[in-house]
C-alpha cells in the first residue's frame, strides 16, 4: 500500500512514513492509492473487535510488521474501555446507537487516539527515526483529552493541544488543564476551533519553521483526523456495528443500512464512507451538522462556503467551518483530480468559497439541526425511550427523524453515538427538566445521575478534586511563539 497526496499525485510514500507525517508537504492530506476490499461479511461476525481491527489496519499499514500491529491493537482496546465490546449497539426504536463513547474519555475520538501513539512508535521504529516527535492537535473539544491522554508520558514524544477558551464544555476544558505528563502541553487561545485549526496547519506548512524545528531534533506530526493514522481505525466501527447486526439477525446477508453521524470537520462520516468504498453495503450515509450548518448546505447546493459568522452551540465539537477532512471527499468525487482539488482548497483559503457542478453526491444527505431540536430529542428520547444521549448524538438523532419524515426511507439505520452525555451535564439537564440555576457543573452531575439512575462516569466525577496543570493562553498570532517556549526553541519565531 501507498499513500499520494490530495493536491499532487506524484508524492507515493508508505502507509508508516504518511502517519509520521501527518499532513502532506504541499498542504494536501494523504489518501491511499487502491481502496482495499473485504468480502464475505457473513464469516466477519464471530470476529471481536481487536480481530476485526486487526483485518482492516493491516490492509492499510502494510509496511507495519504484523506482529507488533496485533500487539498495538490488543494494547490500545483493553482494560481502558469500559465496555467488554469496546463498543456498544443498542436499539431505540426502530433505530440502532453505536456507542463510541466507553474509552477512557468518554468521547469517540478514544477510538482511535488510544490506537494512534502505537501506530506512530511502531512507524518511527520502522523509519529508523531517532528524532523527538511534537503532536501537534487543535480541538474543538473531545480530540484534545483524547490525545492528551494517548500520549501522556509516552517516551519520545510531545503532545501539544490548542483549544478555543470559549469553545468548549466546562467538562471538557477540565479534561485538558488538569492532564498530568510531562510531555504534555495545553493551550487556550482567543478564538474559535477554525483559528486554532488554521493556526497548526500554518505551523506544518512553514518550511523555514519545520527546518528550525529539524534542527533541534523535533519531528512535526499531528493527532488530528488529518492523520490517516487516526482516520483509518475509524472504519473498523462501522464494520463492527454492521457486523453486529447481521449476526444478530437484525439484518440479511448483504442488505444495506444507512449511517447517521454527528460531524463538524467530516473524519468520522468520511470513515464510513471509507467502509462503503471498501465494500460495507450503506445505502445512504447521513451527514448530520448542528447551525453551524456548511456541511450540510454542501451536499443539498454544491457549495462550501465559510463566510458566515461561527454559531457557538450546545454541541462544541461540531462548531467548526472548515471541515479539513471534506479534501480528502473531494478528491475522490472529483475523479482524483489533484489539480481541481488543489485549486477549490486555495479558493476556499483566498475568497472563503467553492463551488463543484455536475457532481454525484448521492451517497450522501446532509441536513442539520437547531439548537431546540436538540433540546427537544434529548427531552424526548429520554421520557419516552429511557435513553439519555449527548447534544452531539442528538443532532444526528434529530437529523434522522427528518430524513424518514422526507424521504420515507425505512432502510435499517445506525446513528453515531459519539460522547458521553455527562461530558455535556448542564445541557442534558436542561433538556430533560432539571433545574441548573446558579449550580456548578458537578451539582448539576449529580442531579442527573439522580433523576436518570445513570452513574457520573468516574473519570468525570473525579475531575472537581484534580489540580490545573495547565493555564496557558495566547493569540491565534501567538500559537508558534508559545509553542516555541515550550520547546525551548528561541530564534524560530524571531
Amino acid at each position: 500500500m501507498k499513500y499520494t497526496s490530495t493536491r499532487d499525485k506524484t508524492i507515493s510514500i508508505l502507509p508508516s512514513q504518511a502517519i509520521i507525517q501527518g499532513i502532506s508537504k504541499d498542504g494536501g492530506l494523504f489518501v491511499p492509492k487502491t481502496i482495499p476490499k473485504i468480502d464475505n461479511l457473513m464469516e466477519l461476525t464471530e470476529m471481536d473487535y481487536r480481530e476485526l481491527a486487526y483485518l482492516i489496519m493491516s490492509k492499510f499499514f502494510t509496511d507495519l510488521e504484523p506482529s507488533l500491529l496485533r500487539e498495538a491493537i490488543n494494547e490500545a482496546y483493553g482494560e481502558k474501555f469500559s465496555h467488554r465490546e469496546i463498543v456498544n449497539l443498542v436499539k431505540v426504536k426502530d433505530r440502532y446507537i453505536l456507542e463510541l463513547f466507553h474509552g477512557p474519555t468518554y468521547a469517540f475520538k478514544d477510538m482511535a487516539l488510544s490506537i494512534l501513539p502505537h501506530l506512530l512508535r511502531i512507524a518511527l521504529k520502522t523509519n529508523n527515526v531517532n528524532k523527538e516527535v511534537v503532536i501537534l492537535t487543535a480541538t474543538s473539544g473531545d480530540t484534545g483529552k483524547a490525545a492528551l491522554e494517548g500520549f501522556a508520558d509516552v517516551e519520545g514524544i510531545k503532545i501539544v493541544v490548542f483549544f478555543p477558551e470559549k469553545g468548549v464544555s466546562q467538562i471538557q476544558k477540565l479534561q485538558m488543564i488538569t492532564q498530568e505528563g510531562e510531555n504534555t502541553f495545553v493551550v487556550g487561545i482567543e478564538g474559535n476551533f477554525d483559528d486554532a485549526q488554521t493556526g497548526v496547519k500554518t505551523i506544518f506548512n512553514d518550511i523555514k519553521f519545520k527546518e528550525i524545528m529539524d534542527k533541534h531534533g523535533y519531528i512535526l506530526s499531528s493527532a488530528n483526523s488529518i492523520n490517516v493514522g487516526r482516520l483509518i481505525p475509524q472504519i473498523v466501527y462501522y464494520f463492527y456495528g454492521y457486523l453486529n447486526l447481521l449476526k444478530q439477525g437484525e439484518i440479511g446477508e448483504g442488505e444495506k443500512i444507512n449511517i447517521v453521524v454527528p460531524t463538524g470537520n467530516f473524519g468520522n462520516i468520511l470513515a464510513a464512507y471509507y467502509g462503503k468504498m471498501m465494500g460495507l453495503p450503506v445505502n445512504r450515509l447521513i451527514c448530520a451538522s448542528n447551525e453551524n450548518n456548511v456541511l450540510s448546505d454542501f451536499f443539498n447546493r454544491g457549495v462550501y462556503d465559510r463566510r458566515r459568522e461561527l454559531i457557538l452551540t450546545s454541541s462544541p465539537s461540531m462548531d467548526i467551518l472548515i471541515s479539513s477532512n471534506l479534501e480528502r471527499l473531494l478528491f475522490y468525487i472529483l475523479n482524483e483530480d489533484d489539480g481541481a482539488v488543489k485549486d477549490k482548497m486555495e479558493g476556499l483559503s483566498k475568497n472563503g468559497f467553492y463551488r463543484i457542478e455536475n457532481i454525484n453526491l448521492d451517497d450522501f444527505y446532509g441536513d442539520y439541526s437547531r439548537e431546540e431540536e436538540v433540546t427537544n430529542t434529548i427531552k424526548d428520547v429520554f421520557n419516552h425511550d429511557g435513553y439519555l444521549m449527548d447534544p452531539h448524538t442528538a443532532v444526528a438523532y434529530s437529523v434522522y427523524d427528518k430524513y424518514r419524515l422526507r424521504t420515507k426511507d425505512d432502510t435499517k439505520t445506525i446513528i453515531a453515538a459519539t460522547a458521553s452525555p455527562f461530558k455535556f451535564g448542564k445541557k442534558v439537564a436542561d433538556s430533560i427538566g432539571l433545574n441548573t440555576y446558579e449550580k456548578d457543573e458537578f451539582q448539576i452531575l449529580k442531579e442527573l445521575e439522580d433523576r436518570t439512575g445513570i452513574k457520573v462516569p468516574e473519570g468525570i466525577a473525579s475531575l472537581r478534586e484534580k489540580k490545573v496543570k495547565h493555564n496557558n493562553y495566547c493569540r491565534k498570532e501567538d500559537m508558534k511563539k508559545i509553542l516555541c517556549k515550550f520547546l525551548k526553541v528561541g530564534e524560530a519565531f524571531d
